[in-house]
């Protein structure tokens, strides 16, 4: 049925035009008779008329008299007739460029859309070609437009994107085009002499600076940054316009990519090796996927230690990727592709898993320490899925310790509190890792309950040659003392900088001085060495007595 309704509407729809044109046939026809008529009878009328009410003579001839109103009459029909048609034409005519500038342009922002892309820039490329220059192209992405698009609302996102094409158009030289791909991606191009590279740097420059000036829209504030990708190209580089086209959208994307990898709020040029670089990435993203269905994450273990009394406190759980094509992966290569790709939440909680069952084995008084991806953090259901691991593990909440990052608190401060509070409810400890490298203030410190702060190991690697390291940690173990926070130090890799920590207090800490991180297979046979597994209860120390690795207390 609904394709005959389709059928019929299509039919009237045909019909209703020529229907038009029958009926503008036919007053075209009145017309030209009313003419022909009037030219034939109106000298013949008018001359007897005259004769009459001038000289008395005769009286006109009421037949023709009437058949020259009739006529009149036929004229001012034709002429209101041709009057509405042209009326009629020029609505047509607008409402045909309106249909295509709506089918042309973004109708948001009113830039080019996807659609008409291709051929904006085509003709840039042949422009170029015939005037000797090149055509530069800029792909322009907003920096986390989506978390303040659903942070402040949808009409303050559409508002931003407004401000954004304004501003970026208002920086552009004159005949380059803008457009808007969808979402907060725009592309700008334009035709620029050889050896522009300086000027268009320049360009790149001050549109970074112009977005990143806040935007205020109904009452509030957005602030956003953009990711900047360059390309440049002439017909040389492919065979014609059209494929020069798509390689200048493609390479300008894979630059922009490399601009949110280099840290966002940048540009960057498009270099041969990023294709390389991009197929390499396309296999991670897979192999992450395929090895995250055979198990080949698995938790590694770094010691904590208790750097007053060298006893072995804990460990903290460190992900790590065994891949039979890459071999074992540091998690700086997989963790932010992981995240990336919506999957850090799904392999971290099975490290964590895995993790609690094994630290399961542990002698109780050895803690856990687990780091939280700021995607989790706003999951509001990560609380309680923990806690089902927790009771499925049979592990104590106390003796797991959650990592979160300075950075996080920024992202969401009611989700965190929210959070750790739920966390903080259930027994687990919670520590504020990366400490002095985010920006945290007193207050945030005051209202979260966090147990633990810990120094971030750019600070504590540097401590025996930097002076600012030192009075950074100084001032950090003085805020720890005085909220009633301990304090673990990240990265002690030598015995001069074990030293120079001990001088500022107590303090937990890890670091390659007291090993590498181990397999949960080596920290087992470790454990069971020194008679801390459960399963070896009768060789453990007693309840009191002080949990020592002897070999890491001769380091110390």
């Amino acid at each position: 049925m609904a394709t005959v309704g389709q059928d019929t509407t299509d039919t009237a729809a045909r019909g209703a035009p020529l229907h038009r044109a029958e009926r503008d046939l036919v007053a075209l026809g009145i017309l030209v008779a009313a003419i022909l008529l009037f030219v034939g009878t109106g000298s013949t009328v008018l001359t007897g008329m005259a004769r009459s009410w001038i000289y008395g003579v005769g009286k006109p001839d009421v037949l023709l008299t009437n058949a020259l109103i009739l006529n009149i009459a036929l004229l001012l029909f034709g002429w209101r007739r041709y009057a509405e048609l042209n009326s009629e034409i020029a609505e047509r005519r607008k409402a045909e460029e309106h249909a295509t500038r709506l089918a042309r342009t973004d109708a948001l922002t009113g830039c080019l859309n996807r659609r008409s892309l291709d051929e904006a820039i085509i003709a840039l490329v042949d422009s170029a070609a015939e005037s000797g220059g090149e055509v530069a192209v800029m792909m322009i992405d907003l920096d986390k437009f989506k978390r303040s698009n659903d942070l402040l609302g949808h009409k303050v996102g559409d508002a931003v994107l407004v401000e954004t094409a304004q501003r970026i158009e208002a920086l552009l030289p004159p005949r380059a085009l803008l457009a808007r791909l969808g979402g907060d991606e725009f592309i700008c191009a334009a035709v620029v002499a050889p050896d522009s590279e300086t000027v268009i740097e320049q360009l790149a420059l001050q549109i970074n600076d112009a977005l990143a000036e806040p935007i205020h829209a109904f009452g509030l504030r957005a602030a956003v940054t953009a990711s900047i990708g360059i390309a440049v190209g002439s017909r040389g580089v492919v065979p014609n316009a059209a494929h020069v086209s798509q390689d200048l959208l493609h390479r300008a994307d894979l630059a922009m990519y490399q601009a949110k990898r280099r840290g966002r709020n940048r540009f960057a040029w498009f270099e041969p090796n990023m294709e390389t670089e991009l197929h390499f990435r396309s296999e991670l993203e897979q192999g992450i996927r395929e090895g995250l269905q055979r198990g080949e994450f698995v938790p590694y273990y770094e010691k904590q230690i208790d750097l007053e009394t060298g006893e072995l406190t804990g460990f903290e759980m460190l992900a790590r990727w065994i891949s039979p094509q890459y071999g074992l992966v540091s998690p700086e290569v997989f963790i932010p592709v992981a995240e990336e790709i919506g999957l850090i939440a799904e392999l971290s909680e099975a490290l964590i898993a895995l993790a609690l069952e094994d630290a399961r084995t542990w002698d109780p008084r050895l803690t856990l320490s687990v780091n939280i991806s700021p995607l989790q953090l706003r999951d509001p259901w990560f609380a309680q899925r923990l806690l089902k691991m927790l009771v499925a593990a049979n592990f104590l909440p106390a003796r797991l310790e959650i990592e979160i990052t300075e950075t996080c608190l920024h992202e969401n401060i009611a989700v965190v509190r929210t959070l750790i509070t739920s966390l903080k409810n259930q027994g687990i400890c919670i520590s504020l890792d990366d400490f002095g490298t985010g920006y945290s203030s007193l207050a945030q410190l005051r209202t979260l309950p966090f147990d633990r702060i810990k120094i971030d190991r750019s600070f504590v690697s540097s401590l025996g040659q930097s002076a600012d390291s030192a009075s950074i940690i100084e001032a950090i173990s003085s805020l720890g003392r005085g909220m009633a926070l301990p304090i673990t130090a990240e990265g002690i890799e030598t015995a001069d900088v074990l030293a120079a920590l001990r001088r500022f207090g107590q303090f937990k800490g890890q670091g390659y001085l007291y090993g590498q991180p181990a397999s949960a297979e080596d920290v087992k046979r470790e454990l069971a060495a020194l008679g801390l597994l459960t399963s070896t209860a009768e060789n453990a120390p007693a309840p009191d007595a002080p949990i020592t690795d002897t070999a890491t207390a001769r380091r110390a």
